[in-house]
């Protein structure tokens, strides 16, 4: 039942001490309010990570090849790496039941690139059909590089959306039209479509047609490859980590590296990339929680002083209501309400704003490795009334020494 005359004694407490209350409420709700937005920028920064690595497949293994920094077998450092068709062939059928897709990768140099009268100064690389899902490529329209471009080493491109947005603006779709590579008409087939706009300024021709038609012999610049889907997280990072062990096993021998020379032959997996991430994520938003709760308990602190200053000052007033009868638990009562309000008020007037800046500004914040900070509302709230619960307990023990002040004293005390 709602009792006026109480919670107009705890309204009157706390214009009395209304700077020492406000201070209190300022310091829980504080804690609140940093808890949230530090929880909010740790689902940020998980979010945007998980952004970042939607930009290529999940799974993906790249080869990269550099130069070697040691001697090794009579061969001297300083070495350039050359990757060919074979390794990737060799590889391909050794390990091909452990592969989902792959591709090599030729980036065409020295080549000029014009539609019509206008020179385009875009980057040129050649793939084979499995480049579109190891990129994480969306098609807009048409198609991308198939078999039988490969086989035919047909004069076919696939170029990005910013590509025709930037050249063919002016049409309704640029499938049909030809682009001139020196002087070579090849023929638009399709536009793919990537998460950053960055990623769409490049133009994709059959690996075949870029080794055969612009010299690249059986060069290849990398290597790109996918994994199977596994059971748990776990094991695709544990399944990563062996293929591309075994991978770079393959090729320092095929290419006479030394085994611990590892500028030679650089292999990068996403997977255990994320796990990296995703562990560093994890453990940031551990410190979070430690920093937003010790702030909640510098709060819950400060319940606990101001009802004991409360209990001090109103000491004579707690001896008349026990010499009139008051009950101890009614005498608790009386100042577990005034500490349960503050903790309250404060809890959620910190929890209000938090949500509302996350919710106001959180959708816009799009930097690097964090993205839309937000956090579970069912979270938040509990974390409320876990501080509504301490803070409960924080003023149960000036209340209870308030209950068991001997009458006689308490009407002596000035």
């Amino acid at each position: 039942m709602f009792d006026i005359e109480r919670w107009q004694e705890i309204f009157d407490t706390i214009r009395k001490n209304k700077l020492r209350t406000f201070l209190t409420g300022l310091s829980v709700a504080s804690g609140i309010f940093i808890l949230v937005i530090l929880l909010g920028f740790g689902q940020g920064m998980q979010n945007g990570i998980a952004h970042e690595f939607e930009q290529d497949a999940s799974t993906s293994v790249w080869v990269w090849p550099g130069m070697t920094s040691m001697e090794y077998k009579g061969m001297n450092p300083g070495r350039r790496i050359q990757l060919r068709n074979g390794n990737f062939e060799y590889w391909s059928q050794a390990e091909g039941e452990h592969i989902d897709r792959q591709s090599p990768r030729l980036f065409v140099q020295n080549v000029s690139v014009t539609y019509g009268n206008e020179a385009l100064v875009y980057g040129i690389h050649g793939v084979a059909s499995g480049f579109q899902f190891i990129e994480n490529a969306k098609m807009a329209q048409g198609r991308f590089i198939n078999l039988s471009d490969m086989e035919g080493t047909a004069k076919v491109v696939v170029i990005g959306d910013k590509i025709r947005r930037d050249v063919f603006g002016h049409l309704d779709t640029p499938i049909g039209e030809y682009i001139e590579f020196s002087g070579l008409p090849f023929k638009i087939v399709g536009v793919y479509k990537e998460l950053r706009e960055r990623e769409e300024e490049t133009l994709y021709i059959p690996l075949s047609t870029a080794q055969k038609v612009f010299n690249g012999g059986d060069r290849v610049s990398n290597l790109a490859y996918t994994l199977p889907p596994a059971e748990n997280f776990d094991q695709a990072v544990a399944e990563a980590v062996a293929f591309k062990d075994e991978l770079r096993q393959y090729l320092q021998q095929a290419h006479t590296v030394a085994p611990e020379d590892t500028s030679a032959i650089q292999v990068w997996s996403a997977m255990e990339e994320a796990k990296r991430y995703y562990s560093l994520t994890g453990n940031i938003k551990f410190f979070f929680w430690f920093v937003g709760i010790c702030t909640i308990i510098a709060g819950v602190v400060g319940v606990s002083n101001i009802m004991l200053i409360v209990v001090k000052e109103r000491t004579r007033e707690i001896g008349i209501r026990k010499a009139l009868g008051a009950k101890p638990w009614s005498i608790v009562g009386m100042i577990l309400h005034e500490a349960i309000f503050v903790t309250s008020l404060s809890g959620f007037l910190g929890l209000i704003l938090s949500m509302g800046l996350l919710e106001v500004v959180g959708p816009h914040v799009e930097v690097d490795y964090i993205m839309n900070p937000s956090v579970n509302l069912t979270v938040a709230l509990s974390t409320v009334f876990v501080l509504i619960l301490a803070g409960t307990i924080a003023g149960f023990f000036p209340a209870w020494r308030a209950a068991n002040i001997r009458v006689i004293n308490a009407l002596r005390d000035e």
